[in-house]
């Protein structure tokens, strides 16, 4: 304890402290910026080309302003966006200058949602409502590569929310043309009269990724995003259809085979499904999602992950139907303590049980201006050895000031009888209340209360945590405190592990380089921070380490060059076997050092290492970390990672153990909407390999047919379990 009161001083001295200093941040303009969007009545040809008149007679928008490497000046890639508006659609047309060309073009693969600072990059972001803490993002590579997400309070995003919209580019020697149309049935406005002109909230950005100079429609400071809505701009001159009925379909049919082999015996079976899913825009701010008979075949499968630390792991939720507006549960963007998590929803059991079948599901969204309604349904079918399951979630967030908020929200669990197998009915609820509050553009404060109740053992538990954090422009100040108490149990959620109290306090200094010298460093961010664990029913002591990076440099090219130390306080008082190897119940000290390297992920070319050495409880241990990409052109990816711990004199027996985890992946594009991927994964600690090939082709917008192989296989026992999955699924839009 006094490890962390010590650290927690000189923390918060060192908050207090800040708010004396120049953050070089500026506030949001009193009279927004305005940008004209023009009406057509002439047809756009969606090709990239920019060719049609209306495209010659539309207002210019030029005036950027430059986030990264530095803020303000000069900047190298100038950015020209023209908007014009029909009956149907909004259509942003652009163009990127670049001198070199396509030589200059940096985009690794084909694949939808891309990773962000990987690629060069044009994105949008519009607020229809004029929330200023809200957005929809449309973003494109020069290829023509989709990504959509939805934005809150510049603090979550929603990167899984798909859009039906389309984008079409061209690549010349000059740079490189964008052509967006997305159609006003899409988007969710007020209703207004058909004569009056309307302005809503935009955004406009550019990512420039061979010098990473990123560049922002209207100024926004450089410790903010674009998605920071408070700073947008008007697009005025709209007039607008009245809001469409606004539904979608998503019909599927599926076959599936599955060839089943323990102890010699094969196990095979044939079986055909359909369902589907509706998408209803009730209202500009309501949407209802109803699901049937669900299925997530297409879905990547897990990583294996070797865990070395007492907490759980949490393992990310995949499912679209889930991920979907999953930003506005309680815990949603808090780390280790969700009330609700989604993937508790569809499992015979744990995290990493087998898959149960989902009926019906439906989720309702209401968010304005001023609060956010928000409710949950699936129903799920039996097990082996569960019953049939119903999964009720009901949340309410209510917006006040600028940007604060404070909301409630109840789960509710209940296990169905099944009285052959001796299942009794079980409930179990959770009730959180949590808030948001941001009293200065460089000030956040989150918390959250949460408490839980279950019929079988008649037990309530609480758990929650607290946030606050400090984001100037040059450094980065907070503190992340949380607890779990022994009896918290919701079935609905996760945590990271019971009866513990953290504390997490720290932060760094960012340091840009002015000087020429050092152009090549874009960030240098030395700090610390104390990681500190204690249980919550008694306050004895669990673990404590410090993070201590003196070095932490970001490069100018993307790349990444850290090397840390890690001295580590353990109480170790319960059954502990981290990959097999026991360790005694003792109190330990050990002091680890890491060194971190990564290139330039844009080039064809790219690569990762880390190496940790050093004590790991009573002996020793080396975790080696190896990454390499190699992308010759955008149609073809490799990727291969390493992941190598070696025990030396560990644990009761002093044992000698080398654990390798191997992955390969490959990805294969014929376009942005044909694709084939393939991911093969070996974990020696089980000796068990998986393979998962996936082949898609996007045939209209959001319309997909998927080919899909999984493999799972015990080498030691040659058991194993194949499944060949095709899937249709067609999207139509009203």
């Amino acid at each position: 304890m006094k490890i962390y009161y010590f650290f927690s001083f000189c923390f918060y001295l060192s908050f207090l402290n800040l708010f004396a200093q120049n953050a070089e941040n500026f506030p949001p303009p009193t009279q927004p910026l305005r940008v004209e969007a023009i009406e057509i009545f002439e047809k756009i040809e969606l090709d990239g080309k920019l060719n049609e008149s209306s495209w010659q007679k539309a207002p210019i928008i030029d005036d950027f302003f430059r986030m990264e490497p530095r803020q303000g000046g000069n900047f190298l890639y100038k950015t020209q966006v023209k908007i014009l508006f029909d009956k149907k659609n909004l259509y942003f047309g652009v163009f990127c200058q670049d001198s070199l060309g396509k030589k200059g073009v940096r985009v690794q693969d084909y694949r939808r949602d891309f990773i962000f600072g990987e690629n060069d990059i044009f994105y949008l972001q519009l607020d229809p409502q004029n929330l200023k803490r809200y957005c929809m993002s449309f973003q494109t590579t020069p290829l023509g590569t989709q990504r959509d997400l939805q934005a809150f309070d510049d603090s979550f995003r929603d990167n899984d929310w798909d859009a039906l919209w389309d984008v079409r580019t061209q690549v010349s020697d000059s740079g490189y043309t964008a052509e967006f149309v997305i159609p006003f049935k899409s988007l969710r406005y007020n209703k207004s009269s058909p004569s009056d002109s309307v302005s809503w909230g935009i955004t406009l950005a550019r990512l420039a990724r061979r010098d990473y100079e990123q560049t922002v429609f209207p100024a926004i400071p450089q410790a903010f995003s674009p998605y920071r809505m408070t700073y947008a701009a008007q697009l005025q001159g709209l007039k607008l259809p009245p809001p469409s009925a606004n539904i979608r379909i998503q019909p599927y049919a599926l076959a599936e085979y599955q060839n089943n082999q323990s102890n010699g015996e094969k196990d095979q079976k044939f079986n055909s499904k359909f369902g589907g899913d509706i998408k209803w825009a009730v209202t500009p701010s309501a949407v209802l999602d109803l699901t049937f008979n669900t299925d997530f075949a297409q879905v990547e499968v897990d990583r294996a992950v070797n865990n070395l630390q007492r907490f759980n792991i949490l393992f990310p939720e995949r499912r679209q139907f889930f991920l979907e507006n999953s930003g506005i549960w309680a815990g949603a963007d808090i780390d280790g303590i969700k009330p609700f998590f989604s993937r508790r929803i569809g499992l015979d059991g744990d995290f990493n049980a087998s898959p149960l079948g989902i009926d019906a599901g439906a989720r309702f969204i209401d968010r304005n201006a001023k609060r956010s309604i928000a409710g949950l349904y699936v129903h799920q079918q039996a097990g082996v050895a569960t019953g049939r399951s119903n999964f009720g979630v009901v949340r309410y967030l209510q917006n006040y000031g600028k940007q604060n908020n404070i909301g409630i929200m109840f789960t509710h669990r209940l296990d169905e009888t099944r009285p052959e197998i001796g299942l009794r009915q079980r409930h179990n609820s959770s009730l959180s209340l949590d808030g948001f509050i941001r009293p200065k553009d460089e000030i956040t404060i989150q918390y959250m209360v949460s408490t839980t109740r279950d019929n079988t053992s008649d037990s309530i538990g609480t758990a929650g945590s607290v946030f606050i954090g400090y984001t100037p422009n040059n450094m980065y100040w907070g503190n992340l405190s949380r607890w779990v108490s022994k009896n918290y149990n919701s079935t609905m959620g996760f945590v990271f592990q019971n009866d513990a109290i953290n504390h997490n306090p720290g932060g760094y200094f960012i340091i840009r380089p002015k000087n020429p010298q050092w152009k090549w460093i874009r960030r240098y961010d030395p700090g610390f921070f104390l990681d500190y664990y204690h249980n919550a029913s008694d306050g004895k002591f669990q673990q404590a380490n410090l993070y201590i990076f003196p070095v932490y440099i970001i490069m100018q090219n993307g790349g990444f060059i850290e090397w840390a130390m890690f001295p580590t306080w353990q109480n170790i008082n319960f059954d502990f076997r981290p990959l097999g190897i026991e360790i005694a119940q003792q109190n330990y000290y050990y002091f680890t050092q890491a060194v971190s390297l990564r290139s330039d992920a844009s080039r064809k070319l790219s690569g990762s290492f880390r190496l940790d050495w050093g004590g790991y409880y009573n002996g020793k241990l080396t975790k080696l970390t190896l990454g390499s990409r190699f992308a010759p052109i955008p149609n073809i990816a490799f990727k291969m990672d390493y992941e190598l711990n070696q025990f030396r004199r560990v644990g009761i027996l002093n044992q000698n153990s080398d654990v390798h985890l191997f992955t390969g992946e490959v990805r294969l594009a014929y376009n942005p909407r044909i694709l084939f991927s393939a991911f093969y994964q070996y974990n020696s600690f089980d000796n068990r390999g998986r393979w998962n090939l996936r082949a898609s082709w996007q045939f209209t917008p959001l319309s997909f047919i998927y080919l899909v192989f999984n493999e799972n296989q015990f080498l030691s026992t040659d058991n194993r379990n194949q499944s060949l999955i095709s899937k249709v699924s067609f999207t139509k839009q009203f």
